[in-house]
């Protein structure tokens, strides 16, 4: 399995082509140099904060007000996802097993299974919106073209006709799904250092719910979980669902080359340092994928150089604010349903 999830353009594609000439541009403008001192400050302020807010269920104890900090440490939790993420593609450090020690670190510190997400995003990265070929469009709950809504059963038939009105709901089981896939992972043998994230994943979950069952009495605990992992579950579902939902969906040899394979099937949201915060700059989606290892905080340089250079070539640059994308997502789901709720109409 893959180790690393800086996905690059093979090498027919890479000499002479328009991403090559976009990279020279990239390069040139010093936007690829890793940026310790901002990484530095970003771990020790997240750190502290994870850290303040299990101090802060501690303090309060038994006192429904430790909900509004399961609240928090929601919004903590996506943050150290983020962090995660950033060091698997190489973005905090340039070395290979300095960046793998750091993603399982915050990987583990959320209840998720680091081989498994960096083998699922790897896969992501290399196909994004590719039906067959992108493990984000599994149809394992819902549906995400109307191919797969005709081909639908069991769960995804049922949610399938209504589910534009149930995304948001349903991500508040999101945060369960992502521990529970990470320990389905774990009985796959090809998984590299499987044995690591078991035990890892265990460790976690073990004190995790041994501080809430000694903090709080058992219905508070169950209160705080539900809290906790529900706001955790839509948070991570906001993150991700305004960077491809919505967007041209690829199927079978349909693979154009490396560039236009990332930009027209991603889309920008637009925004200033709180979103840029909030989103960890996934907002800088088509950046994030034509170069998955720059740093994130210089994706909001390279949007000026990347969309000037897309008007040059005549290639379609989505962006467009929080809402509307989250209006885009939720509309193509909708339209991905239909056949579900029309099954005689004509195709």
């Amino acid at each position: 399995m893959t180790t690393d999830t800086t996905v690059r353009p093979p090498p027919s594609e890479a000499s002479g082509s328009d991403f090559a000439r976009l990279s020279r541009r990239i390069a040139d403008a010093g936007l690829l140099r890793r940026r310790p001192g901002y990484y530095a400050v970003r771990i020790t302020v997240v750190a502290a904060l994870y850290v303040g807010g299990w101090a802060a269920v501690a303090l309060i104890g038994d006192s429904w007000w430790t909900l509004t900090v399961a609240g928090f440490l929601a919004v903590i939790y996506g943050q150290v996802a983020l962090l995660a993420h950033d060091a698997a593609h190489r973005q905090v450090f340039r070395q290979r097993r300095a960046s793998e020690a750091s993603g399982r670190i915050a990987g583990t510190g959320v209840g998720m299974s680091y081989g498994w997400w960096q083998d699922k995003h790897t896969r992501h990265h290399a196909n994004p919106n590719h039906e067959e070929l992108d493990p984000d469009l599994d149809p394992d709950l819902l549906v995400w073209s109307q191919d797969q809504a005709r081909a639908a059963k069991g769960l995804p038939r049922l949610i399938g006709r209504w589910q534009a009105f149930l995304f948001f709901p349903l991500l508040t089981l999101e945060g369960f799904n992502l521990h529970v896939s990470s320990m389905k992972a774990l009985a796959n043998r090809s998984l590299k250092h499987r044995a690591l994230d078991g035990t890892l994943l265990f460790a976690h979950f073990a004190v995790y719910l041994t501080a809430l069952l000694w903090l709080l009495p058992p219905g508070m605990a169950i209160a705080f979980i539900a809290v906790h992992q529900g706001l955790f579950g839509v948070y991570l579902g906001s993150l991700f669902a305004p960077n491809h939902k919505g967007m041209p969906i690829l199927t079978g040899d349909d693979r154009p080359d490396f560039l236009r394979r990332q930009v027209l099937t991603s889309r920008n949201v637009r925004g200033g340092l709180f979103t840029d915060i909030a989103l960890g700059g996934l907002n800088h989606q088509i950046e994030h994928h034509l170069f998955p290892s720059m740093p994130s905080p210089n994706l909001r340089k390279a949007r000026t150089i990347v969309r000037r250079y897309c008007e040059e070539l005549g290639v379609d640059y989505a962006e467009t604010g929080l809402i509307t994308s989250y209006r885009q997502a939720l509309t193509s789901l909708h339209r991905a349903g239909a056949p579900l709720r029309h099954p005689l109409a004509p195709a």
